[in-house]
C-alpha cells in the first residue's frame, strides 16, 4: 500500500516557489489561492503557505558537513535521483552538498544532495540503489 506524506510551510513568495518547485524540481502543481499553494511533491503533498520560514540552525551532523535542523528530506531510487541532481545542476543550484555518494561499500549506501528552496527551507534528496536498504545498519 501507498501512502503519501503530507507537509505545510511558509515562504515568502508564491511566484518564486512556484518557478523553483515547477521549474527546478519538476514538480506539478495543484490546487491554489492567493495564500498558499500545493504541489505534488514526487507523489507526495506539499503546501507551502505565505509566511516565516521555520527558523533552521546548522546542527545536522551528515558526513563532515553541518546542515540545517529541521529539514524535509525524500528517498528516490538511484536513477531518479541521478535525473534529479543533472537537472538541479544544470538550473545552477547552490547546494549545501552537492550531489555525491555517502557509505560507499557499506549497508546504507547512498547519495545524497542538500539545498535550499528560494525561501531557505532546507531540503534533502537521497538516492538509493536498492530501497530496501534504506534503514540498513
Amino acid at each position: 500500500m501507498h501512502t503519501a506524506f503530507h507537509l505545510a510551510y511558509h515562504v515568502r513568495d508564491l511566484d518564486e516557489s512556484r518557478a523553483f518547485y515547477t521549474g527546478v524540481l519538476g514538480c506539478t502543481e495543484g490546487r491554489s489561492t492567493d495564500t498558499w499553494v500545493d504541489f505534488d511533491f514526487f507523489g507526495h503533498q506539499i503546501s507551502l503557505h505565505l509566511g516565516d520560514p521555520f527558523a533552521v540552525t546548522n546542527t545536522g551532523r551528515v558526513g563532515d558537513h553541518l546542515v540545517p535542523m529541521p529539514h524535509l528530506g525524500l528517498v528516490m531510487d538511484m536513477q531518479d535521483w541521478r535525473a534529479l541532481a543533472d537537472r538541479m545542476s544544470a538550473h545552477n543550484v547552490e547546494f549545501i552538498i552537492a550531489p555525491s555518494l555517502r557509505f560507499e561499500g557499506q549497508p546504507g549506501e547512498q547519495a545524497t544532495m542538500f539545498f535550499c528552496d528560494p525561501s531557505g527551507n532546507p531540503i534533502e534528496i537521497k538516492g538509493f540503489a536498492n530501497l530496501g536498504k534504506v534503514y540498513a545498519k
